[in-house]
């Protein structure tokens, strides 16, 4: 199963720079992950049509305050169920400063939110690869998650 990650903005912060690059290094043991970030803040309507196309043919999950608490299990449930399907592709779609729009969120096969707070863009982006790597660790039985 491949993995895109889409986000509106590169990560700017040195932390942020460095979460990415070790978890998507960890990420390639187990599956094939495709971050794009290259798009600039173009207000909520624009992103989120950005970010729709870009998910096209994919499982499409919206990061939004929001939307569903999932714990790690339930994620893992939804990526084992995924894998057992033979989904090919999962998108995981981060927004700008101003989220996602109505219609993005209506279209959507998931909305869930990382945390009950308002997280910035490039800390959710670290946080979601880690989960994602977790997951993976999990279905492999690997000791990373305890």
């Amino acid at each position: 199963m491949k993995w895109l990650i889409a986000a509106i903005g590169k990560p700017s912060l040195s932390y942020a720079k460095s979460g990415v690059a070790e978890y998507t290094k960890r990420l390639n043991r187990y599956a094939s992950v495709d971050l794009k970030t290259d798009w600039k803040d173009g207000g909520q309507e624009k992103n989120s049509a950005q970010l729709f196309a870009a998910s096209e043919g994919s499982i499409r999950i919206v990061l939004d305050e929001r939307g569903d608490h999932w714990t790690t299990e339930d994620f893992t449930g939804y990526v084992r169920s995924w894998q057992m399907d033979g989904v090919k592709r999962v998108s995981l779609l981060i927004g700008g400063a101003d989220g996602h729009s109505k219609d993005l969120r209506k279209k959507a096969d998931h909305v869930v939110a990382m945390s009950g707070f308002t997280m910035q863009h490039e800390l959710a982006l670290v946080v979601l690869l880690e989960q994602i790597y977790r997951v993976h660790t999990i279905l492999r039985g690997e000791p990373y998650h305890r």
